[in-house]
């Protein structure tokens, strides 16, 4: 681990410093003894192991000493809410971090099974490490230190940790329209984030949203055999392929009709701003590693990454994959579709013009389908807000440098929520490493992110004390 003391960084209250030294071991088995709960909230199978997942962390925050911890039921997988107030007068901060994680596949590029997680050369490795269990983790563990030394948090904090970010979020929304009172606050928290290339302290100022679709193209109930039809029918396969390459053309733009027509421009200021980030394309495309950079015309790599919209094919499947060779038309064929949004793209009118565009370029003899699977709007928060500045020191003080700010290209549905719905200013505060694999085999945590990271809240609940109420 680094020394998480040095001339240039301001060190926490000594008290809370030596109680998070004598737990470092007990923390790190608590993060592994979570990140073995198999809570893939996509999978009905795992339908048991989510509720085992909301439990230990209900468990957790009852043992930092919140009051109405509930486990709480929704359509699909319970939400967790809690409340520490013990500060009066103080800032309300609502905090959230989600407890379920992606499917694991492909299962044979794992070094080890997935939810049998460990620590080694300073990694944390396993599904969920990162993204996001080690960010709650993260949180209880800088609540367990104060209190263990006998102080409570400077602000009022509201906890909500959800179950499906991983799979769009949909129980929340309605949830959190439910629960407006319970959730009233005056700033938002989500730790759910990173830092920039390089493992540089970064406050996320931007989000993209999403729009999830499926496509599905439906010849006949059976495969039908290609020496008698062949020549007399349509093929799905090939007439999924034809509706694909309509979506995008060779400069990289996507040709659905209006999908560019909400985008707010990047100004001049905010283009001057990404291409001061220490920001190389070289070592970018080394560390993935790919042979090329490809992608819209006219934008840098890092704008194309995190501040335009884009349009990709998740998943596609038709007809025989297996060995050897089995000579049919297939009788359906099908491709899942993503798009990432950015302000002020909404994901449902996104869908709408996408359908529609869809429909038009579908070639005849085969039935066409597109459904509309999740969706979430993006986001931006001003630099200069007292939260957002709040978190910067917070982050200068553990690490001893100035963070930067930065867009991501991910989406995190609830952010929008809490800023639509509730009327709140979201600070976007992570800790993972950009290179962290996450959702991807081998997901892994540097644990100097897991220490510093749990240091960085434990300063930023004192310096959001003095955040103006209202």
């Amino acid at each position: 681990m680094s020394n998480l003391s040095s001339p240039e960084t301001t060190p926490i209250d000594p008290a809370i410093e030596a109680a998070l030294v004598a737990s470092t071991d007990a923390r790190a088995q608590a993060l592994l003894d979570f990140a073995a709960i198999p809570s893939v909230s996509a999978l009905p199978e795992h339908a048991g192991d989510m509720v085992k997942a909301a439990e230990w962390v209900a468990d957790r925050l009852r043992g930092v000493g919140a009051t109405d911890v509930a486990v709480e039921p929704t359509s699909l997988h319970p939400i967790v809410y809690g409340r520490i107030h013990e500060a009066p007068g103080a800032p309300t901060v609502l905090v959230y971090c989600h407890y379920d994680v992606q499917p694991v596949d492909p299962l044979e590029l794992w070094e080890t099974t997935p939810f049998e997680p460990f620590l080694r050369d300073g990694r944390f490795v396993g599904r969920g490490v990162a993204d996001d269990k080690g960010q709650l983790v993260m949180h209880i563990s800088a609540l367990e230190a104060m209190r263990s030394v006998g102080r409570a948090p400077a602000v009022n904090l509201t906890f909500v940790f959800e179950g499906e970010e991983e799979y769009g979020s949909d129980s929340l929304y309605a949830w959190i329209e439910a629960n407006r009172e319970r959730l009233a606050a005056d700033v938002a928290v989500i730790s759910d984030t990173g830092f920039f290339e390089g493992n540089i302290p970064g406050i996320t100022v931007g989000l993209r949203g999403i729009m999830y679709a499926q496509i599905d193209v439906v010849l006949s109930p059976v495969d039908l055999h290609s020496g008698m039809y062949g020549g007399t029918v349509a093929n799905p396969a090939n007439a999924l392929a034809q509706i694909i390459a309509a979506l995008k053309g060779p400069d990289g733009r996507i040709r659905v009709p209006g999908f560019y027509d909400d985008v707010v421009p990047l100004s001049d200021a905010d283009r001057a701003a990404m291409a001061a980030l220490p920001f190389e394309d070289e070592a970018y495309r080394a560390g993935i590693p790919v042979n090329a950079l490809v992608g819209e015309a006219g934008w840098t790599t890092l704008e194309r990454k995190a501040a335009r919209p884009t349009l990709d094919i998740n998943g596609m499947w038709s007809g025989f994959t297996g060995e050897g060779a089995k000579t049919i038309i297939p009788a359906h064929a099908h491709a899942k579709v993503s798009t990432r949004l950015v302000a002020n793209q909404a994901p449902e009118k996104i869908y709408e013009q996408f359908a529609a565009y869809v429909a038009q370029v579908a070639p005849p003899g085969v039935t066409v389908t597109t459904t509309f699977i999740h969706g979430g709007e993006p986001s931006l928060t001003p630099t200069d807000h007292p939260a957002t500045q709040a978190a910067a020191r917070s982050l200068k003080a553990v690490y001893g440098v100035e963070p930067v700010y930065m867009r991501e290209g991910g989406s995190i549905p609830v952010t929008a929520a809490f800023d639509h719905t509730l009327g709140l200013p979201v600070v976007l505060l992570g800790f993972t490493q950009p290179t962290c694999n996450a959702h991807a085999p081998n997901e892994w945590l540097e644990l100097d992110n897991f220490e510093r990271g749990t240091r960085v809240i434990v300063r930023l609940w004192d310096e959001l004390a003095g955040l103006p109420r209202g």
